[in-house]
């Protein structure tokens, strides 16, 4: 029994001995710490935040980001539970619809950034977001995202039809419904030409703001619903017979759909984004951008951010916030809106490239869809889609407006 007793103490040291080499490699505290970060920018601009993720990685040599880009139905399907037992990614984008944020906030899964706050290198300054974006992302007095980009709405035409069909760039909202019928060729009872592409489902949102343009809304500041009010139903109304009845787009589009027929020059107007110019250019489109005209409700437009967040079970929290902060930092930013085209998520930021210009210039009178309402999300798919879809296949717009209504308010409670 000795000799055995000896070789196996033996064994025993140099397993030791080699596991405590083998450790301390492991730790070695040189190894740059690695982030996953889950996105849905799967679009043309997705090389923009490639780009900004590598340059992160290149001037951080701690640290090491790697982007999983997925469809966000995947995100969508996968995110919720990979969270909850934290088994997820340490930073993701959850969905394109900030409101789908209030349902990782419910089941605890996305960390407060509040600690991160604050100016100067390595904070996140979020005084330096518009003001929407803060609302969007603070639950319950705290702040749970960062925005991962910014965006506006802009008027696209193609100039080539304008100028054939003698028509000037819409100023007015008045101009815009004059515009739209101009445009619209119909030969021998089949439509040649759309005025506008308009999308209602599928999309970021178009309809609301032709609701804004007008002075109307969906909600108001407490959740309650407004759409059946005068402004809401006369907008609505206009548009409503502009389809139905002159037919100056088609009716149930996606967003594909709408970018599908402007890009193949079957259209001649579309309300988009800036993530649109560079497929629109490629087209070969004489493409005219100019600001969402004005009516009644003065200047407005959609404004659209994705928001970025940090899963609460990260291994790695300190090197997150420092991601966060520093994507949201005015170095990051600046060539983020250079590359990608889009405006920069700081007002503090100076835009120089032309292209950009008209977006950001959009971004103080931008609005947000259906902005600081946890329902969000049910109320557009429940009851806006819904009611945009009923009123262009010529339902009555004031009963229908008035049904939305109560459904909106059922949904959020509110008892107004």
């Amino acid at each position: 029994m000795g000799p055995i007793t000896k070789i196996g103490t033996g064994l025993v040291a140099a397993l030791l001995l080699a596991a405590g080499c083998s450790s301390g490699a492991q730790s070695d505290p040189n190894a740059a710490v690695e982030l996953s970060l889950w996105t849905g920018f799967t679009g043309p601009d997705r090389p923009a935040y490639e780009a900004l993720v590598k340059q992160f990685n290149d001037t951080h040599p701690k640290v090491k980001v790697t982007m999983d880009v997925q469809p966000w139905d995947t995100i969508g399907q996968k995110l919720p539970g990979a969270w909850a037992t934290g088994q997820g990614p340490d930073l993701a984008t959850p969905n394109f619809d900030p409101g789908v944020l209030f349902n990782y906030v419910k089941t605890n899964s996305v960390l407060p950034l509040d600690e991160t706050v604050g100016t100067g290198d390595g904070k996140l300054n979020k005084d330096a977001f518009p003001a929407t974006v803060n609302t969007a992302f603070t639950i319950d007095g705290k702040l749970y995202a960062a925005p991962a980009n910014m965006a506006t709405l802009v008027l696209y035409y193609n100039k080539q039809m304008l100028s054939t069909a003698g028509v000037a760039e819409p100023k007015t909202a008045d101009d815009l419904v004059a515009a739209a019928r101009k445009l619209t060729k119909i030969e021998g009872g089949k439509v040649t030409q759309y005025g506008i592409s308009l999308a209602d489902h599928a999309t970021i949102q178009m309809w609301p703001i032709l609701q804004w343009m007008n002075g109307g809304d969906i909600v108001d500041a407490n959740g309650c619903a407004v759409i059946a009010s005068p402004a809401s139903v006369q907008a609505l109304q206009t548009w409503a017979d502009l389809v139905t009845k002159d037919q100056v787009s088609p009716v149930g589009q996606t967003g594909s759909d709408a970018d599908t027929l402007f890009s193949a020059k079957k259209a001649a107007m579309e309300i988009n984004g800036p993530w649109a110019v560079a497929g629109f250019k490629s087209a070969g489109i004489d493409l005219g951008i100019a600001p969402v005209p004005v009516g009644a409700g003065g200047p407005v437009t959609l404004a659209s951010t994705v928001p970025l967040a940090v899963g609460r079970l990260t291994k790695h929290k300190a090197q997150a916030l420092e991601f966060l902060s520093w994507w949201t930092g005015k170095t990051a930013q600046a060539s983020f809106s250079e590359a990608s085209g889009f405006p920069a998520v700081r007002t503090d930021v100076t835009v120089n490239n032309a292209t950009v210009a008209p977006f950001a210039a959009g971004l103080p009178n931008a609005r947000l869809y259906l902005p600081g309402l946890p329902t969000s999300t049910k109320i557009d798919s429940d009851v806006y889609v819904p009611l945009i879809g009923k009123i262009t296949r010529g339902e009555p717009v004031q009963a229908s407006a008035q049904a939305a209504a109560g459904a909106i308010n059922k949904i959020t409670g509110c008892k107004s």
